[in-house]
């Protein structure tokens, strides 16, 4: 048994493969075998896959039709043999001593699996940014250096990142729970990572900024096309996954809020000719909800305000014109708040406060 399985779903990925391959096979824990599955990529990433495998037996290369990064993930998953599971993406990078750290950090503590920092960078403007969403800075601070469950965080789950990147899993943990990704869909890391999350009974928050996750067009989150109205479909199949480990009702709200909200995330990055089909399969969607009266009276007073406006102004509109105008009121609303917190920041830092006396005097000779 090896030390580490890493699993690495390949599509036309020539561009980034060869560096990610050997951010992997340069780790410095070399008891690890790479199993990476070509997803019928139209380049040469397959010719690439190969010739490493020609050179460095802890590469082990299958190839598939077209089925998409979920089924690539599970079928790599079949073929795991490490005591531990990484996931990587063939267009990013590890930190070189990555696995090392975490797997002294997963036995020393007995993890079912870690969870650690990942930065993004933006391959067209070559700026690096550690945003919220990969820092979790919420979820740090509550649990701090202690071994945790889902039940700790409370509502601070919907603060945790779905990506199965900044992940490091016990591979039987993973086995015994069944937890599969999605196939056929984008976003299908998210199925699998509530199962997870939601199985999980030793987790570890290391801090540490391991992974840089590389923006670009042509990923598929990058894309803005049709496929966006997957994350309709993968919103629906998190909440049967909630209802299956009988915890909906706990976390109705933080749901809902999470329907919606992250639904309408990814609206501004559609193409404007997918916009209208986007919209109608939203309404379509959340009429489903309006219809069922006793379910919506048990969700719609929880919501936020947003969450609300975004609900309710998709049902009553007639298209994806109408749907935008209408959100240009809570647009307005959140620059203002922005604006608001800010003042409010620079009003309450330290240099605001010592220059204070200074204003006043001018204040008094103008």
């Amino acid at each position: 048994m090896v030390k580490v399985s890493v699993i690495m779903p390949v599509y036309n990925a020539e561009d980034y493969l060869e560096e990610s391959i050997n951010g992997i096979l340069n780790q410095t824990l070399d008891d690890l075998e790479l199993i990476c599955v070509d997803d019928g990529s139209k380049d040469s990433s397959l010719e690439i896959l190969n010739e490493f495998a020609k050179k460095d037996s802890r590469v082990k290369v299958f190839h598939q039709e077209n089925r998409g990064g979920g089924a690539a993930r599970n079928v790599a998953l079949t073929h795991t043999t490490g005591k531990y599971l990484y996931c990587m993406d063939a267009d990013d990078e590890l930190k070189r001593n990555a696995l090392k750290e975490l797997y002294k950090i997963a036995e020393d503590k007995d993890l079912d699996f870690v969870m650690f920092r990942a930065t993004n960078y933006d391959v067209d403007t070559g700026e690096y940014q550690n945003i919220r969403y990969f820092r979790m800075d919420a979820v740090a601070e509550k649990v701090g250096e202690s071994v945790f469950s889902y039940r700790d965080l409370g509502d601070l789950i919907f603060e945790t990142s779905s990506t199965p990147w900044c992940k490091f899993y016990n591979l039987d943990f993973v086995k015994r729970t069944g937890a599969q990704f999605a196939e056929g869909l984008i976003f299908h890391d998210n199925i699998f990572w509530w199962d997870i999350l939601l199985n999980g009974e030793r987790i570890y928050f290391y801090k540490k900024y391991l992974y840089i996750r590389k923006n670009h067009s042509k990923s598929s989150t990058g894309a803005g096309d049709k496929r966006y109205i997957d994350s309709l479909t993968i919103s629906n199949m998190i909440w049967d996954i909630f209802t299956r480990h009988g915890v909906f009702d706990r976390y109705k709200t933080g749901l809902g809020i999470r329907k919606f909200e992250k639904v309408y995330h990814w609206y501004p990055e559609i193409q404007p000719q997918y916009k209208e089909m986007y919209f109608q399969a939203m309404k379509e969607d959340y009429q489903k909800i309006a219809d069922d009266k006793e379910f919506y009276d048990y969700i719609i007073d929880d919501l936020t305000e947003k969450s609300r406006e975004i609900f309710l102004n998709t049902l009553s509109s007639e298209n994806h014109e109408e749907f935008e105008e209408k959100m240009e009121n809570i647009h307005l609303k959140e620059e203002i708040e922005e604006l608001k917190q800010t003042n409010d920041e620079m009003q309450n830092s330290t240099s605001w406060k010592i220059t204070k006396p200074l204003r006043q005097i001018k204040r008094i000779f103008k």
